[in-house]
């Protein structure tokens, strides 16, 4: 079961002490992995012409990076597994190996992959461009991790791989541009669909979610999440709600005051679980979505849009529209 990792001090707390424990580990993986005084990285095959070797944390952003490089590029995504929790994920001799090989990291940041900024730091090898998605949205630690459930910063990122495959490879400047046109325009067609059908027909509706993982999506279809935050960052930071926002929650399941209930399949805490049974048992429709690329082959446009049309389905059942 995955626990959203959210950086608070609670979860903080934790990982320092963890980190305490893994230095001596992380420090031998990165010297197995790693060599100084290479520029491309070792192992890079883009001097000789070769395409531009990728690893990405997770496999939603590995996902956009392969299709917007095509050809040209070829990605490993690290964590893939639905069932891997990204955040307390510990970093293996041959993920540092990749790492070190690789002319172009994407990490989310956040706090949300702390092994990856490991792996990424002042032992990377000379030449190597690192996207910490956290830091090219201008946001902070703390902030919002989930930002692949925003299509606003969804694009943002875009941009920033195609303009990072330019820098590595300028040569390639106008084929990754094409990518981009087609990535956009046409595979993404659906999921900016969808969005935009759902924020047309929708806005305004009063939903509930079990975790803040849905605060992004919520706010970009214009939904109202109403369900109380306090229970959505306890949850989050895998603490317990409080007794105020529990009783709050459970009134706004009995007397239906959301038309659908998000629910992280991948957190289904007892108190989580108590609320996606009574919301069904009050005939409120509960609309799984997932952390991670579900299942781990499907691309990120099909995983998204899927959620989507499962909620837009919901919406019309509720609604009546």
């Amino acid at each position: 079961m995955i626990r959203s990792f959210k950086s608070t001090p609670f979860r903080r707390r934790l990982w320092w002490a963890s980190a305490v424990a893994s230095a001596g580990v992380v420090a031998a993986l990165l010297a197995a992995g790693c060599a100084s005084g290479s520029n491309p990285p070792p192992g890079s095959t883009l001097a000789a012409g070769g395409k531009i070797q990728v690893v990405a944390a997770e496999n939603f952003w590995g996902s956009i990076a392969a299709q917007l490089g095509g050809q040209m590029v070829s990605v490993t995504s690290i964590i893939k597994n639905p069932a891997t929790d990204p955040h307390s994920y510990e970093a293996t001799p041959g993920d540092a190996r990749a790492v070190a090989s690789a002319q172009y990291v994407i990490l989310n940041g956040f706090g949300y992959d702390p092994w990856m900024e490991k792996l990424t730091g002042a032992n990377a090898p000379q030449g190597q461009v690192v996207l910490n998605v956290q830091t090219a949205l201008g946001q902070q630690v703390g902030d919002n991790p989930h930002v692949w459930y925003s299509p606003t910063d969804v694009t943002a990122v875009i941009g920033k791989i195609v303009a990072d495959y330019k820098t590595i490879d300028p040569a390639q400047a106008a084929a990754f541009d094409q990518q981009e046109r087609t990535f956009v325009s046409v595979d993404l067609q659906r999921y900016t669909g969808l969005v935009a059908q759902i924020k047309q027909k929708y806005a305004g509706t009063p939903i509930g979610a079990t975790e803040s993982i849905a605060t992004p999506l919520a706010k970009a279809l214009g939904l109202d999440l109403i369900s109380p935050a306090g229970f959505l960052r306890a949850i989050t930071e895998g603490t317990d709600p409080t007794a105020q926002d529990k009783a709050t929650f459970d009134t706004q399941i009995q007397k239906k005051q959301i038309a659908v209930l998000l629910f992280n399949t991948q957190n289904a805490t007892p108190d989580v679980q108590r609320l996606v049974d009574a919301a069904k048992s009050s005939g409120i429709a509960v609309v799984g979505i997932t952390e991670t690329l579900t299942p781990e082959t499907a691309t990120f446009q099909d995983w998204q849009s899927t959620q989507l049309q499962s909620l837009a389905d919901a919406l019309a059942r509720a609604t009546g529209k």
